[in-house]
């Protein structure tokens, strides 16, 4: 497996377990249709949450989480249409961020942030 590909699984593992340490029921990992993927879905009480996790090894050019963009925003969007779609959910839901900075195998940097975007709006 390529480092950075290996650096992202350790991010969504280490996210995966920061949202249960939270009281989140995770519904699914790496979920996927066609083209889209979320790395999370979960639900925290009675939101249904779409987790992007953003993970590097450094953060000479900014911070993990200014790496989700515009576009990332709008395939995030899309597939929780699809997977509301899918399973009939028809209640609130969220769309959170988990930014994992590694500094080595053992200690890393994690932040979650609750809102971090919200579809169809924009400033």
């Amino acid at each position: 497996m390529a480092k950075h590909n290996e650096t992202g699984k350790r991010g969504e593992e280490i996210a995966e377990s920061l949202l249960r340490e939270k009281g989140f029921t995770i519904l699914e990992t790496n979920w996927r249709h066609k083209r889209l993927e979320v790395d999370l879905i979960a639900k925290d009480g009675n939101v249904l949450v779409f987790v992007e996790v953003k993970t590097r090894s450094y953060d000479y050019f900014g911070k993990p989480e200014e790496f989700v963009d515009k576009k990332k925003e709008r395939h995030l969007a899309r597939a929780a249409a699809e997977y509301m779609r899918q399973t009939g959910h028809e209640w609130a839901i969220r769309f959170d961020v988990v930014s994992v900075l590694l500094k080595n195998e053992n200690a890393w940097e994690v932040e979650h942030i609750r809102d971090a975007f919200f579809p169809g709006i924009e400033i």
